[in-house]
């Protein structure tokens, strides 16, 4: 495969900058700084829940706060995440969000996320409807109840932290979910009843109810043909999706730049954006291949290697640009910032379990806040009074003596000059 294009991401405009007076800047000088990408580049936020789920204005806050070795693990923590991502995705596993009926967690997210989302981070709740992780209190309700007790979790989540995650994942593993085996769960028993179009229906429409504003993800692990049949079905049934979450956990070996976007081009046929959602590759031995299900590979240790950290790092820079590069994709997720609590324990964060930062959160950041962002640049308008800008798409800050304000620079549009008015 040739090397990936990302000049699609990338935007060449003249800014014309007025003053508050109305008088065209002449001089300068005019910083333009980039504050966001319009690419979500996200992490889970699922450490700092614990940290966050008080009121804390600062990370340094929030170590005062809560206080204990938990609280001195996860502030410089915080810190990496915030230096590097976006977008977090915060847990709403049902099972562990509400243990008994009618005692959700609800305040303690609401203040996590209000707090990401206070310092212009995209905040996303996954998920309103996953089998996995169900209620254990769910199981002695009748199907007639557990829909509706369904129904009422979505409404009350969706509507609860409207303006705050308005970007959820509707519903996850919908593929597997009337087959699923592993445990006993009363979303599995409704879906034999409802069928995958009819859960998928059940989760979008009563989400879509509750906030029109929300956009919601289909998500998968399974990215084979029982997957795209599913999305058909549910277009066919006029159900509107607004994005199709594709996992990308790769335990078991880099799937290469040629079947990432392969996997890309299949699901960007629908003509829907793609969030990658769920991304792993490993920094120590790789799960054998002839594991089917992930969940059923278990090891005592499952260590970091110095050749695993170097290969994690080139293969992570790959996939990125792979995926970046792709202009159906809209995010890509990676999940879990550390080792220490990663998913099946295996060695696949960007940290060591000590803090410490593993080549691949470097190497990442070369290209995130390095390759793909503007940093900031003191710049004068030419003979023509315009400022001259090639940037990542995305949102920016523009500041004279005269005032600041802030644009949002689009990956594409007609207009090679745009006008930036300063507030004062």
């Amino acid at each position: 495969m040739s090397a990936p294009d990302l000049s699609h991401r990338f935007r060449e405009v003249a800014l014309r900058v007025v003053a508050p007076d109305g008088q065209p800047v002449a001089y300068g000088p005019v910083t333009v700084e980039q504050t966001r990408h319009a690419f979500g580049f996200g992490n889970i936020g699922f450490d700092f829940v614990g940290l966050l789920g008080g009121t804390p204005r600062t990370a340094a806050d929030a170590g005062r706060v809560f206080g204990g070795a938990d609280a001195e693990r996860a502030v410089p923590l915080l810190d990496d995440w915030l230096d590097l991502f976006d977008t977090v995705t915060l847990p709403f596993y049902w099972r562990g969000f509400e243990p008994r009926p009618g005692s959700p967690d609800s305040s303690r997210l609401l203040t996590v996320a209000r707090w990401f989302a206070d310092r212009g981070i995209r905040v996303k709740g996954h998920p309103l409807v996953w089998h996995t992780l169900a209620p254990l209190w769910l199981q002695d309700r009748t199907d007639t109840e557990v829909e509706a007790t369904i129904r009422d979790r979505i409404a009350r989540e969706v509507t609860a932290f409207a303006g705050v995650v308005d970007l959820w994942d509707a519903i996850n593993e919908a593929v597997i979910l009337p087959v699923f085996t592993a445990e006993d769960n009363a979303v599995t028993r409704l879906a034999q009843k409802k069928g995958r179009v009819g859960m998928v229906r059940l989760a979008f429409e009563t989400a879509r109810e509750a906030n029109p504003s929300a956009r919601l993800v289909l998500n998968d692990f399974d990215l084979g043909e029982d997957y795209e049949r599913l999305i058909e079905e549910c277009l066919d049934a006029g159900l509107r999706i607004d994005a199709l979450g594709l996992q990308t956990h790769m335990h078991q070996g880099f799937r290469g730049e040629e079947q990432i976007w392969t996997i890309l081009e299949r699901f960007a046929r629908f003509g829907l954006p793609l969030q990658l959602t769920e991304t792993t590759l490993l920094s120590g031995d790789l799960m054998p291949p002839e594991i089917v299900d992930l969940n059923d590979y278990v090891v005592d240790s499952w260590p970091s290697t110095p050749e695993g950290e170097e290969r994690q790092a080139d293969e992570l820079v790959r996939h990125y640009r792979t995926v970046v590069a792709h202009p159906a994709v809209e995010s890509l997720t990676y999940w879990g910032l550390t080792d220490d609590g990663a998913w099946l324990g295996a060695p696949s964060g960007l940290v060591r379990s000590d803090g410490s930062r593993k080549p691949a959160y470097r190497a990442l950041r070369r290209l995130i806040r390095g390759g793909w962002w503007h940093a900031p640049q003191a710049l004068r308008p030419d003979a023509d009074g315009l400022v001259r800008v090639r940037g990542f798409a995305g949102d920016y800050r523009v500041t004279a003596p005269h005032g600041s304000a802030d644009l949002f620079l689009p990956a594409t549009g007609d207009a090679s000059v745009i006008d930036v008015r300063l507030d004062g």
